[in-house]
């Protein structure tokens, strides 16, 4: 009895560690994966036209609900998941960018990593590694990134994520196909500070007036 007792709680216990081996580890990629299937069943459901300019990256691009008037003239596609790393771009590049064939691709992703305490040449290291998964896929296709964004709530971290900026910039300069666009000029104050009045309550999300500059600074590199 006693052994048939202990092979029952040895075998709850498997179970228990198999049940949360199943579930998305923190900082894992399968936390985007109901994201992901999102996005392709959007795809199946209105098969993706080629030439337009997809945007992906963090929460600011989810957010962005202006795209599509914000740009007119232009197809956008917006392909952001809140709370990715721009390692994971990188991991979900094949199910999220090729199949819509884009002209180019706006990419705003970094800070997160930065916050998670990944290093600032993690980080371009991850850049790279979009850019060769979009070169060799697309080899046509452009790219831009946004600039890592000096919010106020992660100005602790913003030697980080000046350093992340310089070293994707410098790769950006490598290649014609690729653009370093620096928006923290237009976000920062003359003192060098960040503007609280352009983010919501959380002083990381952009606000209307925060979205309003992104969109002026943007828009002349969007033209074909």
């Amino acid at each position: 009895m006693m052994k048939t007792f202990a092979s029952l709680l040895f075998c709850l216990f498997l179970g228990l560690v198999g049940a949360r081996g199943a579930e998305a580890a923190p900082g894992s990629p399968d936390r985007f994966k109901d994201a992901i299937a999102a996005f392709e069943a959007e795809d199946a459901k209105n098969p993706p036209v080629a030439g337009g300019v997809l945007f992906t990256g963090s929460s600011s691009i989810r957010r962005w609900a202006t795209l599509a008037e914000d740009f007119p003239g232009v197809r956008t596609i917006n392909r952001g998941f809140g709370g990715s790393f721009l390692s994971d771009c990188v991991h979900f590049f094949d199910r999220i960018v090729p199949a819509h064939r884009p002209r180019l691709v706006v990419l705003f992703a970094g800070s997160n990593d930065l916050n998670a305490g990944r290093s600032p040449e993690e980080v371009a290291g991850s850049f790279r590694a979009f850019c060769n998964k979009l070169h060799t896929a697309l080899p046509d296709t452009k790219i831009i990134y946004l600039s890592v964004g000096l919010a106020p709530s992660r100005w602790k971290i913003a030697d980080k994520m000046s350093l992340a900026n310089a070293l994707i910039a410098a790769h950006c300069a490598a290649d014609p196909r690729r653009k370093f666009v620096d928006l923290n000029p237009h976000t920062l104050s003359g003192d060098g500070e960040p503007r609280p009045e352009l983010y919501v309550a959380d002083r990381l999300h952009l606000n209307a007036d925060g979205y309003a500059i992104w969109r002026q600074h943007l828009a002349p590199h969007l033209a074909p």
